[in-house]
């Protein structure tokens, strides 16, 4: 048999068994964590484990076969762990679900397409993950940004929805995971941009736009057509005390004698 065969296979079924083995652990057994498999550092290994290790360790051991190998081992696994867990909850799967009614208003081809669709953006949000644990930590250090519990972002808490099992548990564990992600993301930024660039942008449907992510574009920055001394003396009332959050920052409203809500 070809080599390369051999390997793909091997490497499928060795990311079957693993993922699988893990992911009904952390179904049956995974209390045996505590809470700290839930968020953030721990849940930070454990989804790790669950995506982007398996193609580290295939492509190691077999090669760039093992890469697509991985993968569809990861597919087969969570399909095997959605019928294993809807057959264990029968009664839950037979009742109102997610899936159902998404089948039926937007197709029962269209739905599962699009949910695999966004299992590309996994990368991206790692990327986002690895700037938050890795890189942010300087900031602080060297500027005084402001630190963050980061298992307070990161971290799940649908598996506790009752009557959420399969298909559903795992595509509202997978949105539950990136929404962390995305708002400590989101947070961290916020602290950039007020601090380097407190300027409103010429596009006022953009300004629109970004006021959610962005609140200090309404709540403090330069218009676009202000000065550089406008700016200068945003700079200065914001930052000069030692103060380095964005303006809407928790700390800042902190009153005397309380702790930071960070």
């Amino acid at each position: 048999m070809d080599p390369i065969l051999v390997h793909a296979a091997t490497a499928l079924v060795t990311v079957f068994l693993s993922v699988l083995g893990l992911a009904l652990f952390l179904t049956f057994a995974g209390h045996v964590f505590g809470a700290a498999a839930t968020r953030a550092p721990v849940l930070d290994l454990l989804v790790a484990l669950l995506t982007w290790i398996p193609w580290i360790i295939a492509v190691c051991c077999f090669g760039w076969i093992g890469l697509p190998a991985a993968i569809a081992g990861q597919v087969l696994a969570l399909l095997t762990w959605c019928f294993i867990h809807e057959r264990l909850n029968a009664e839950a799967a037979r009742g109102p679900r997610i899936i159902k009614f998404i089948n039926r208003t937007a197709g029962r081809w269209r739905n599962p397409v699009a949910l695999w669709v966004t299992v590309s953006a996994l990368p991206v949000f790692w990327m986002i993950r690895f700037v938050e644990i890795g890189l942010y930590w300087f900031l602080p250090a060297l500027l005084n940004f402001p630190t963050y519990r980061q298992g307070e972002w990161v971290n799940v808490s649908r598996q506790k929805f009752g009557g959420l099992v399969g298909h559903d548990l795992i595509w509202c564990l997978y949105c539950d995971w990136m929404t962390g992600v995305y708002s400590l993301g989101a947070e961290m930024l916020r602290n950039v941009e007020s601090f380097w660039c407190p300027i409103r942008f010429y596009d006022g449907k953009k300004c629109d736009n970004c006021k959610l992510d962005f609140p200090d574009i309404q709540a403090g920055w330069v218009k676009a057509d202000g000065t550089m001394t406008e700016v200068v003396d945003l700079l200065e009332d914001k930052y000069a005390g030692g103060e380095r959050a964005w303006f809407g920052h928790p700390v800042r409203l902190t009153v005397k004698g309380e702790p930071p809500r960070t």
